[in-house]
């Protein structure tokens, strides 16, 4: 599946329009839920996890994501612009620039997801710091080095050249910016495997067809086409049995009351997506999906002796 992801080719016909269809109609059902942060939680791998767990476990990815990447927190090297590609509600933006006291700028598809965004950031006083606006991810809406922090939390799977996605995220970085990727791939290949299995493509495209997805790719494909960018510190990380709670507690979720009265409502792209959460359940357990973490930085100068000051707003 990963050769049409790692081509240079423009989204197929109705994907972004579906993507963004999706969550205009899920993010007020998932908010209601799960609150403000629209990805997995972190747990320690093989021990259970209760329903108070989830929401705390879902800062801990934040958090676990900013020290395998080493972002720093001294105030000389802190993070001052960050910007979040696919960034749902706005959970990761408005955590990082309390955390930071950075400027945040988040990008989606969906405009439902942007106007929530920038009113949660209103109720919670970070307007000046915290903004979201609708942006394609293969085509963002900012200058050359503008971000000395670039993060994608959830978001690369919906990206269907990947290797633009990578070089758009390292456009908009700084020189020696950390890039974070948080994504789901499928399984590495076999040195004689040339694909996956029948039945492992036949259970991502159901995924995909729900989900809106395009063709998945493998965390050493990301390795590539990061090494192709010349991108440096290049680092990933398996974190499948660290989210292994997360999916039987949205199932479980859904099967409440609130949940399964609220999905009801919620429209019918949101319910096919509710239908196939055991596929993924089963795509992990398989070893087929991997939740995977990305690392890597700019290299300090893009041309040798030539630095490019970070962009502040104005």
């Amino acid at each position: 599946m990963a050769t049409a992801a790692l081509a240079d080719a423009s989204a197929p016909p109705g994907l972004n329009e579906g993507i963004a269809g999706l969550y205009d109609e899920s993010s007020g059902l998932w908010e209601s839920i799960w609150g403000e942060h629209m990805h997995h939680g972190f747990y320690d791998a093989g021990q259970a996890a209760d329903m108070s767990d989830h929401r705390r476990a879902q800062i801990r990815m934040v958090e676990e994501a900013l020290t395998f990447a080493a972002v720093p927190d001294d105030p000389a090297n802190k993070p001052k612009m960050i910007v979040d590609v696919g960034c749902g509600i706005g959970g990761s933006s408005r955590y990082l620039a309390n955390k930071y006291g950075a400027q945040c700028r988040g990008i989606t598809l969906s405009p439902v997801q942007a106007e929530r965004g920038n009113a949660l950031a209103a109720a919670q006083g970070l307007s000046d710091k915290a903004s979201f606006q609708v942006a394609d991810a293969l085509e963002q809406p900012f200058p050359d080095g503008q971000f000395d922090l670039v993060w994608s939390m959830e978001s690369g799977e919906h990206m269907p050249n990947k290797k633009k996605f990578v070089g758009e995220l390292a456009r908009v970085a700084a020189p020696g910016a950390p890039i974070i990727i948080v994504t789901w791939c499928h399984r590495n290949l076999a040195p004689s495997e040339d694909s996956l299995k029948p039945d492992e493509l036949n259970l991502l495209k159901k995924i995909c067809d729900a989900y809106y997805l395009p063709d998945w790719c493998s965390p050493n494909d990301y390795v590539k086409i990061a090494e192709s960018l010349s991108l440096e510190d290049i680092k990933t990380a398996d974190w499948s049995e660290n989210v292994a709670p997360f999916w039987p507690a949205v199932i479980q979720s859904a099967l409440t009351w609130k949940g399964f009265t609220s999905l009801l409502r919620s429209g019918w792209k949101t319910i096919k997506g509710a239908l196939v959460m055991p596929l993924m359940i089963q795509g992990y357990k398989k070893g087929l999906i991997k939740f995977t973490i990305i690392t890597c930085r700019k290299p300090q100068a893009a041309i040798e002796g030539e630095e490019t000051p970070i962009a502040t707003p104005a």
